[in-house]
């Protein structure tokens, strides 16, 4: 369920109602958003609902996207992570065409209009040290005090910026800050830092700069450089919007784009703090940015989750404007609803228990299994069934409670698209395990059903041990234990079982082909997805979501 305020009807939404606005009355004559990363990390699922909204409402009003990467950090960008935005955008199904920039392609306007607003007396070179400067910035309540640099001359300014730019002073030494107001309601308006002296190689301008702008001073007027023409942004940069006008107000740009504010996503069970992900990755808390528990949008594709499924999520949640968390049930209905469409059956025992029929004669046979039973055009597949068979087992109890309809002494069952067994022998090792099920079947209920109408109340999955793969399954959980985790102290939070390892399962042999790429149902288990970490003679299946499962509803309530 979506908290706080809900979508509007099916495809609207206040930003859609602007833009349509503006359209209408002739303000633009074409819609120009922007999808503006910064390159530190893995775009994630919150990213997705900015990705989708953003190229979303210039697809739906006939105008473009630009995807253009926020690079005015050096210290904290990676080829890696560009690469990985590039990839994650297109996967998402968007594409931005020959609108691919950087902030970096700006740093000489944006340098020149930094040098404007020196020689227009609104901006100005600051000594302070960094905790100087946030010492007087004052609070909400209290207003911050003037520097001691702030009426310098324009042109000592001048020289001293340029002196910057040359590289001849060290890290932290000066800054470069806008004169605006220092009692200001907005303590976004006080004064804030334009250039900060740093001296570290970029990844595209390489030694060229010893100063870089700030994100505030860079973001604004790269989207007017740019012709955007509604800059959507997350609540939190609406108290940055009177800044960004006042940019905007300021400088002789080429265009007059408008901020607009929309609430981002947060999910239950879930942290998407670009620091608590960089943390995980780099406190070996996960395998890495694609770990399938992450909330990355690389986790969420080697899980198996299709990208139209994200993209159904994203529409459901809607756009609102007040925050609010998301039941990450919502985005499993919208894999699972997408899935049960789409992915073709097959049959898995995750941890297998064999079971020998004591009366069936011959070597084997083969029998039709459906792909799909919505899909007629997927068609049929032979499976092999024989005299040893695995099944699951969870679907066996030697003395079961009331209500457990599954395997137990002398307690009859279906075989999918096989036949009626029944149990007569457990057959236990030394430590009194059970290893072996002795059962006979009915060679008259052949496909499933018997010619006497007889019921059975379960029907099990199965594989035959004759041509069974062995398989390694990957199970997984929330990362994180409590509905709202502490982003402040997040290992607390974390689930030491969020992932399960099932080294020896076994598999139908058709998912060993070296097509079988595409999620697939395993039947009474959910839907999986074949891992990276397969190899020849090493099969690797991630659970991507699980089906609803009714005998836990039953175990929980008793």
């Amino acid at each position: 369920m979506v908290g706080g305020e809900a979508a509007t009807e099916a495809g609207r939404d206040f930003i859609r109602d602007i833009i349509a606005a503006d359209l209408e009355s002739g303000r633009h004559r074409q819609v120009v958003t922007r999808f503006p990363p910064e390159p530190n990390g893995y775009l994630h699922i919150g990213h997705a609902k900015a990705i989708c909204l953003n190229f979303g409402v210039a697809q739906e009003f006939g105008g473009r996207c630009h995807l253009r990467f926020d690079d005015t950090n050096p210290t904290r960008e990676e080829q890696e992570y560009i690469d990985a935005i590039e990839r994650d955008v297109r996967w998402l199904g968007f594409d931005w065409g020959p609108h691919l920039y950087h902030a970096s392609d700006y740093f000489e306007q944006l340098y020149d209009w930094a040098e404007y607003l020196v020689h227009v007396g609104k901006a100005y070179v600051d000594d302070q040290s960094q905790e100087e400067m946030r010492a007087a910035r004052g609070t909400l309540t209290e207003p911050g005090r003037n520097s001691p640099f702030r009426e310098r001359s324009v042109e000592e300014n001048l020289d001293l910026l340029r002196r910057m730019r040359a590289g001849e002073f060290p890290n932290g030494a000066r800054v470069l800050r806008a004169k605006i107001d220092m009692a200001s309601g907005n303590i976004n308006l006080r004064d804030p830092v334009l250039y900060r002296i740093l001296h570290a190689e970029h990844p595209r301008t390489g030694a060229a700069w010893r100063i870089y702008p700030s994100y505030d001073f860079a973001h604004g007027q790269s989207d007017a450089i740019e012709g955007i023409t509604h800059s959507i942004c997350t609540l939190e940069f609406e108290d940055h919007r009177p800044l960004y006008d006042w940019f905007i107000d300021n400088l002789p740009v080429p265009s007059r784009p408008r901020q607009y504010e929309f609430a981002r996503l947060n999910l239950s069970y879930t942290v998407l703090s670009k620091r608590v992900l960089t943390e995980l990755v780099r406190g070996g808390h996960v395998g890495g940015w694609d770990d399938p528990r992450m909330p990355t949008l690389a986790g969420l594709r080697r899980r198996g989750v299709p990208p139209a499924a994200i993209r159904d999520f994203i529409r459901r949640v809607g756009v609102a404007k007040a925050n609010s968390v998301v039941d990450v049930g919502m985005l499993e209905f919208s894999i699972r609803e997408h899935l049960n469409r789409t992915a073709q059956r097959r049959m898995a025992v995750l941890r297998p228990l064999k079971v020998v029929i004591e009366n069936y004669q011959g070597l084997g046979e083969e029998l039709d299994a459906i792909n799909h039973p919505d899909d007629p055009s997927a068609g049929t597949r032979r499976i092999r069934f024989g005299r040893e068979l695995y099944v699951e087992r969870d679907d066996f109890m030697e003395n079961p409670p009331k209500k457990f309809f599954r395997l137990s002494p002398g307690k009859e069952v279906r075989l999918r698209y096989a036949y009626f067994i029944t149990c007569r022998e457990v057959v236990k090792d030394a430590a009194g395990e059970t290893i072996e099920l002795r059962c006979t079947y009915d060679p008259a209920t052949k496909g499933g059903n018997a010619p006497d109408r007889r019921k059975v109340q379960a029907t099990l999955h199965w594989v035959s041990a004759a041509d069974a793969v062995p398989a390694e399954v990957r199970l997984f959980n929330q990362l994180f234990m409590s509905e709202v985790p502490n982003a402040g102290n997040f290992t607390a939070d974390l689930d030491p079982n969020s992932l399960e390892v099932l080294p020896g399962a076994m598999v139908e042999p058709s998912l060993a082909g070296t097509n079988a790429v595409d999620a697939v149902q395993f039947e009474r288990q959910g839907y999986f997805y074949r891992d990276p970490d397969s190899a020849p003679g090493k099969l690797v299946f991630n659970r991507t979501v699980g089906l609803r499962d009714t005998w836990a509803k039953v175990q929980a309530a008793l």
